[in-house]
Order: structure tokens, then sequence, then C-alpha cells
């Protein structure tokens, strides 16, 4: 059974989540502010030292007391590489935005359906979890995908990506060569149809090609009106 943590000041609406998601096989933990989510982070860090599971993902709401999502995004990297999915306001894209570019999984907006909550947690969980049978081989490459241990590897240097980042690697690495079309890799990485002005994919491969940068000056390039191509 997957176990998340929630963190949203909404104590009503995480209530109400945490029922519906126990309800249908998930195992929620719920925290009302920023520090309360780094806090419960730690402690997992910790706990996990010492032979506890740990958290699959974080739920996490943009506008919360004492330390905003955002604040928790930049400080996460150094607790844990637990996925993450925001939460956001409709209509706010530039939180969405900011989000992704410190790492975010995935995103939904409230009033958020807790169906379509549900359908994220498990798809980003599956994502990041992969069976070791439903991998296939991929080419050879300057770029090495170890998709047992889900590490990323550019001449025999590892690179830190979040679990979407190596996906999107993984997608674009087993048709290297090829223009991937937007949509293809929005339905089949973030397993959710492309929409217009969705710029999430495009945030992405945005931090893809940083972390990159000094290794090569385009490993993914846009193809206008097409897609993006894998160039290592």
């Amino acid at each position: 059974m997957p176990h998340i943590l929630l963190g949203d000041d909404d104590e009503e609406l995480t209530q109400l989540l945490q029922e519906y998601l126990h309800n249908h096989g998930v195992t929620c933990d719920c925290v009302h502010d920023g520090e309360a989510v780094i806090q419960k982070l730690k402690t997992a860090s910790n706990n996990v030292l010492n032979g506890a599971a740990a958290y699959d993902l974080l739920v996490l709401d943009i506008m919360m007391p004492k330390i905003d999502g955002l604040s928790v995004l930049r400080q996460l990297p150094n607790i844990s590489d637990i996925p993450v999915i925001m939460l956001t306001a409709k209509g706010e894209e530039i939180d969405r935005i900011i989000g992704l570019e410190l790492g975010a999984d995935d995103y939904i907006t409230k009033p958020c359906n807790p169906r379509e909550l549900l359908a994220r947690i498990n798809a980003v969980i599956k994502r990041t979890s992969a069976a070791t049978s439903e991998h296939t081989p991929l080419p050879e490459s300057r770029l090495h995908l170890d998709q047992n241990q889900r590490l990323c590897q550019i001449d025999g240097i590892e690179l830190q990506v979040t679990g979407t980042e190596f996906d999107l690697l993984v997608a674009l690495l087993k048709q290297k060569g090829e223009v991937v079309s937007k949509a293809w890799l929005s339905e089949h990485v973030l397993q959710r149809e492309l929409q217009p002005f969705d710029r999430s994919l495009d945030v992405h491969v945005s931090r893809l090609r940083k972390k990159f940068q000094p290794f090569h000056d385009e490993p993914i390039k846009a193809v206008r009106g097409k897609g993006y191509q894998l160039v290592l």
C-alpha cells in the first residue's frame, strides 16, 4: 500500500482527501504548514536509516503558513529525493512553472477532484518505481540510464535528476535521433493530455538542458511545431 505525505493548511480538505485515499488503498499522513512538512520528511529520512519505509510521494500545497510550498521545494534536495505533486490555485500558472522548475514532478489545480488526485498519485508512483521486468534495453549513448537504480550518468559522471526528468530521458533515448512529439511525451511521460498553453513539459526539458549544459550545448533539440529530439 503506497504511503504518502500531504501538506495543506485546509484541515477539512485534508481530512476528506485522507479518507478518500485510504478507501482506495493509499495511506496518507497529513500536516498543515511547511515547517511540519520539512520536519516529517527529516524524521522519515532518519527512520529509513533504521530500516523503516520511506514516504512514496509528497502532495504539497503551494500556499501554506510558516513556510510556503515553493520554499519547501527549494529545501527538499537537501532532505529527500521524494517525488512531489503540487497543489496550486486555478489560474496561478506562474506558481506551477516555478514549482516545476524547482523539481516538482506534477501538479493538480485546486479545488481538486479526489479521483484525479488519486490517479496522479498512482501515475507518479508507478513511474518512479517501475518493475525491472518492464524495462527494455536502451540504445548506446554518452548518456547512461540505469533503469533499475534510476540513476543518470553522462560520460561516467552521475547527474541528479527528478523522477519525471529520468522518465523523460528514457522516452527520448528510446527514440534517439528521432523527433518525439510533445503530445506523445505528455501522454506517456506526464500521463496527461497536452493542453494548449501547458508549459509543464517545456519546463522539465529546460531543467534537463541546464543540467547537461557542461557536457553539450544543445543536448535536447526543440524542433518547432513538432517536438523534441535527444542528440547526445
